[in-house]
Formats: structure tokens, C-alpha cells, sequence
């Protein structure tokens, strides 16, 4: 279980970070946008980007690495303002529409609260019938995401000393 304070997760009280949230999709959606307390599935995020549609599911994950420019890291914490988040994947959903035409399905799955070296933190899955095209839109998607969601990390080099990253 996390032991950081809920307030530290997220320091806007009137939308609490919740062990889950989803993008409100319909159900057959073809997208699927979560941010989670909880561990990221990469099985989980390739199927929901698997289609018999599709000649290449591309998928993306980001890990905690045990370093940042040779400074040892012992964990990264994430914050995101959620509401906002979710809607910046939306519009990177829509925007890959735009140029990827053939994209058949776009997910976005984001952790928050404090993660351990190797842990997964994010994951963007793109499902289209071809491959060039899945590589792009994918790459265009966590690019987008790293510069666009409101997603905060916290670099922890020891028990006391952190810096502040720009995000994601």
C-alpha cells in the first residue's frame, strides 16, 4: 500500500485522487484512458489496443530508472491534476486521428503516488492495421503527453533530498 498522504498525491482537494480513474467511455469506446494508484498492466493495456483490424499493436511503457544523469534515484513520485490529465489524452486520441486516419485504438494509462525503481509509470498502446503508422502515432503520444498533461514527478535521491522534474 502507498504510505504517502493523499493530500501529497494530489494537492487539489476538490478532486481527489482515487485508487482508479477512468476516462468516461462508453464501453465499446475504442480508447481507454486510466490514472491509477495502482501497478500498470502491459498485458491489460495490449489488449485493450488489440483489434483483428490490426497489423501492429505498438506499445510504449515508461519505467522508474535507478538514475538521472548519473545521480542515483531510489524512487519517483508522480501527482497529476486527474480531470485535466484525462482530457489532454482525449485530445492526444483525437489529434492522432487526425493523422493517422487508420488508428483503430488508442490507450493511455498513467500511475500516480510514489513508485520504485523498475516500476512501470506509464504505458500508451496504439492499435492500426499497419505498422509505420502505429510506431508514429505512438511516439507522437508519449512526446505529447510528456510536454501537455499536468503530471508532476518527484526525483528521490535519498530519504530527504528530492528534486522536482518536469514531467512526465
Amino acid at each position: 500500500m502507498n504510505s504517502i498522504a493523499p493530500s501529497l498525491l494530489n494537492p487539489w482537494p476538490d478532486h481527489p485522487v482515487n485508487h482508479r480513474t477512468d476516462c468516461p467511455n462508453p464501453p465499446d469506446h475504442p480508447d481507454h484512458f486510466v490514472i491509477t494508484l495502482a501497478p500498470l498492466s502491459l498485458s491489460d493495456a495490449y489488449a485493450l489496443a488489440d483489434d483483428p483490424a490490426n497489423g501492429a499493436v505498438v506499445l510504449m511503457s515508461g519505467m522508474v530508472r535507478n538514475q538521472t544523469d548519473g545521480k542515483p534515484v531510489v524512487a519517483l513520485e508522480y501527482q497529476a491534476y486527474e480531470p485535466m490529465a484525462l482530457q489532454v489524452f482525449q485530445q492526444i486520441a483525437a489529434d492522432i486521428r487526425k493523422t493517422w486516419a487508420d488508428v483503430s485504438h488508442v490507450v493511455i494509462h498513467h500511475r500516480v503516488g510514489r513508485l520504485q525503481i523498475g516500476e512501470v509509470s506509464v504505458i500508451v498502446a496504439i492499435g492500426c492495421p499497419h505498422r509505420t503508422e502505429a510506431f508514429e502515432a505512438c511516439k507522437y503520444a508519449i512526446d505529447t503527453l510528456k510536454h501537455q498533461a499536468p503530471i508532476w514527478k518527484k526525483e528521490w535521491y535519498n530519504d530527504r533530498e528530492y528534486s522536482w522534474v518536469r514531467c512526465c
